[in-house]
């Protein structure tokens, strides 16, 4: 990883012990509100994750001697305590200490779920270590001959570990948007009529000009006014390689200065940068609601009422068979064992985690639903204009040799006409040397021409060579056939090249096209050009079906009819001219929308140009949806086990649960469920770079 880049999961699991509750808010802790994963509250309200690590450590310290002086203990490892006078009270004081410490935060947290009836995990977890609380003290005050403070002590410790690496996992998962507060520089250089001064950011205002040094990062969103540099935007848009800038190109903030200092004129500040805007976008991502999380949080209710009632049964039933003891642990066991604390995990950290994947990877989700569709489209419907094609035109064949192009770029080079501007950067890749013209004409509808050392020299299509009464090239037909555009370079009334010009196909069309077969998914393209274009470039790139000559107006209908059937169709185009037809597909995906995170019809933005990011989109769906099943499933048969082993239903074979293992079981499941999804970090959404420079075919 560049070491110019805060790695997200690094600096989350550096920081995530030190985070408060503003701290959680500010990198979008608030907006993964539990209230959408834990039946309509936030089960963790005005914690942090050094609270949680504080009050285990000091519960640990104090556990370990009422473990050590337990009389259990001793009795099972063969060892005697030290004694002394009042040693038999160190259980009993120290156990109240934990308990009246240690537990609080599961107790007001409990009070909290109940004031607003819905109660969950926290209730559970406050029942368990209040019946146990209970039962110990009656102990010491000889109404029952059981001791289980050591159970109750360590319980707890448990719990909050639990909870702790709980709370570490979510600020993890959340690390992106940690990191991409972290983008920004606190202070700018600002250029002033007196020379240079160093202002922090918040006072920089928009007309502002800043200079950016070499290895510095851009302070706002702006143009550049004078200077050239390679920026790396790759925390921002996902692209690897370094873009070059020059005057007139556009920056934004907490992209990196490489090679060149530049100085540049703000147009953006604060919470009107891209920056920003895709840290929002994330954040409500992230909050946003899933179909699985409504299954979780439906199960979860159902199952506190599950343990309740096992609890209840499980008490009832140990007792009348006369071992109050055992039904006293088993009855706090159940009802720690059954806490939905994985279930409630399930989903929430799979969600916090696909989104900042995608962010890392220039794919913003706008609306979670929409991902969660997008791994059961059927077909993927591209606009070829600026998504398949770069939308601007480039020389992909001459029938003519290098001396014709130098004359025909001669004559284009000053014209600002797309075809003009193709001939001349083809002449450059080629590195040709370009003569200077003289007595330029531009000829409307037909071409141009200019004087090239003393010749004539012409540049057009067939109404030139007309005008000129000069015969048609017949290599001319096949071009025209296949749907580039034919212009002819004619030297003293003598066709001495043709050029062959189209909208350039991207380089990487034709591996989407093919990864999406590969993902069993087929490919069709919409485009107002005429068929004969059409055909050619969806025959190039193995496109299955294909709508040309289709009015901007009429693409939305287009896609209505891809749905015929009941087909689930996405709908990739720029978010703006395609709003309709996006805002009609299963899943619109508005691609190289660059930081203009604000397209109202996708709900999916691609931060890049690139058409490999919709398979990238369509991996992410199905990995995301793929760990919210296993999560759910190790969930719900981790309860369907553990709750009827923790009531005693072994207890003939000998197999008796104790609380102490049964928090150890219940705080494993929440970590197995933590550590899968972690594992969603592996998911390669974007494929290695391939990319070769335009080959220009001489016939």
């Amino acid at each position: 990883m560049n070491p110019t880049h805060p790695d997200p999961t690094g600096d989350a699991a550096a920081a995530a012990d030190n985070m408060s509750p503003a701290d959680h808010a500010a990198m979008g802790h608030a907006g993964m509100d539990h209230a959408a994963s834990h039946g309509g509250h936030d089960r963790h309200a005005g914690h942090s994750v050094a609270m949680f690590r504080d009050r285990f450590w000091l519960s640990l310290l104090l556990t370990l001697p009422v473990v050590v002086w337990s009389a259990d203990l001793q009795e099972w490892l063969g060892y005697t305590a030290p004694t002394f006078p009042g040693s038999n009270l160190i259980a009993p004081i120290l156990g109240t200490i934990v308990f009246l410490y240690g537990g609080l935060v599961f107790l007001r947290s409990a009070r909290a779920e109940l004031a607003v009836r819905q109660p969950g995990m926290m209730t559970l977890i406050s029942l368990a270590i209040t019946v146990a609380f209970v039962t110990s003290l009656a102990s010491t005050l000889g109404l029952f001959e059981i001791e289980i403070w050591w159970e109750l002590a360590t319980l707890i410790t448990i719990m909050l570990l639990g909870h702790w690496l709980e709370m570490r996992s979510i600020a993890q998962a959340q690390g992106a948007l940690n990191a991409l507060a972290a983008l920004l520089p606190d202070t700018a250089e600002r250029v002033t009529a007196d020379g240079i001064e160093t202002v922090p950011i918040a006072d920089l205002r928009g007309g502002d000009v800043v200079l950016v040094r070499p290895g510095g990062r851009v302070p706002a969103d702006g143009d550049v006014v004078e200077g050239a540099a390679d920026v790396d935007e790759s925390m921002i848009t996902g692209e690897s390689r370094a873009i070059a800038k020059e005057i007139g190109a556009t920056v934004i903030a907490g992209t990196v200065a490489q090679g060149g200092s530049l100085r540049v004129r703000v147009t953006a500040t604060g919470e009107e940068t891209a920056l920003s805007g895709i840290m929002r976008l994330v954040a409500a991502a992230q909050a946003s609601a899933s179909r699985a999380q409504a299954l979780a949080d439906r199960a979860a209710a159902v199952l506190f009422y599950v343990a309740l009632a096992a609890g209840i049964v499980t008490l009832a039933f140990w007792w009348l068979q006369g071992d109050r003891e055992g039904a006293l642990i088993r009855t706090a066991t159940v009802l720690v064992i059954a806490c939905p604390h994985a279930l409630g995990l399930a989903i929430p950290l799979v969600i916090a985690i696909s989104t900042s994947l995608g962010a890392q990877n220039g794919l913003l989700v706008k609306d979670r639903l929409a991902l969660e569709r997008a791994r059961n489209l059927d077909v993927v419907i591209f606009d070829k204009t600026g998504t398949l094609t770069r939308g601007k035109p480039a020389l992909v064949e001459l029938a003519g040799d290098d001396r014709a192009l130098g004359l025909a770029a001669a004559v284009e080079a000053d014209s600002e006409h797309p075809l003009a501007r193709a001939i001349v950067e083809a002449a450059g890749r080629r590195g040709l040397t370009v003569p200077t013209a003289a007595d330029f004409e531009a000829l409307p509808g037909r071409g141009a021409r200019a004087q090239v050392e003393g010749r004539a020299v012409a540049v057009g299509g067939p109404r030139l060579l007309a005008e000129l009464g000069l015969p048609a090239d017949p290599r001319a037909s096949a071009w025209d056939a296949a749907g580039r555009t034919v212009l002819h370079i004619v030297v003293d009334r003598e066709v001495v090249g043709l050029l062959a010009l189209e909208d350039e196909i991207r380089p990487e069309s034709a591996e989407a096209v093919e990864a999406l077969h590969a993902a069993g998914v087929r490919v069709a393209m919409i485009t107002g050009d005429a068929k004969a274009v059409a055909d050619s470039v969806a025959g190039r790139l193995g496109i299955d079906e294909v709508r040309a000559e289709v009015l901007p107006a009429d693409k939305a209908a287009a896609v209505t009819s891809f749905q015929s059937g009941g087909a689930r169709v996405a709908m990739v185009g720029d978010g703006v001219n395609d709003a309709p037809a996006l805002a009609a597909a299963d899943v619109g995906i508005a691609i190289g929308a660059g930081t203009d995170v604000a397209v109202e019809s996708a709900g999916i933005v691609l931060v890049r140009d690139d058409p490999r990011d919709v398979v990238g989109a369509i991996r992410l769906s199905r990995a995301t949806y793929a760990k919210m099943v296993q999560n759910l499933i190790w969930a719900t048969g981790y309860n369907l086990v553990a709750i009827p082993v923790a009531a005693g239903i072994l207890v003939p074979w000998g197999l008796d649960l104790p609380m102490a293992v049964g928090a150890i079981v219940m705080s494993v499941s929440t970590i197995v469920v933590a550590a899968n999804a972690q594992l969603l970090r592996r998911v390669q959404l974007r494929p290695q770079e391939t990319r070769a420079p335009l080959a220009i075919h001489a016939v």
